[in-house]
């Protein structure tokens, strides 16, 4: 099954870094309960270009079911500014912590 990145970026300035902290471990429960729902990893993003998530999710389908037209008015009524979501396919990944390479989420496969 091919994995699904989804990349959601607000338009608002860079936080502090104890913002960003906060923010994130503040909302880091909602994500992990997302376990059980498809999200495999959550990594909060904050630069000069805003601020938001990078997703891996095990499907696109797993994906599209989190980001629903109510979703994203919730995320808009939250941080004042609708999100932008660029979606992904991912086929193969890299895994450095631990020292393998996957496809499609499987591993490992000799690189």
């Amino acid at each position: 099954m091919t994995q699904c990145i989804v990349i959601v970026q607000f338009d608002l300035p860079k936080r502090t870094e104890a913002q960003a902290i906060q923010g994130g471990t503040a909302s880091a429960p909602i994500y992990r309960e997302l376990a059980t729902k498809g999200l495999i990893r959550k990594d909060y993003l904050n630069g000069e270009s805003g601020t938001g998530g990078v997703y891996l999710w095990e499907s696109r389908e797993a994906a599209q079911a989190w980001y629903t037209e109510s979703r994203l008015a919730e995320l808009t009524q939250r941080f004042g500014v609708r999100p932008r979501l660029t979606w992904y396919d991912t086929h193969v990944t890299v895994d450095n912590l631990l020292g393998e390479t996957r496809v499609n989420g499987v591993s490992p496969v000799q690189a």
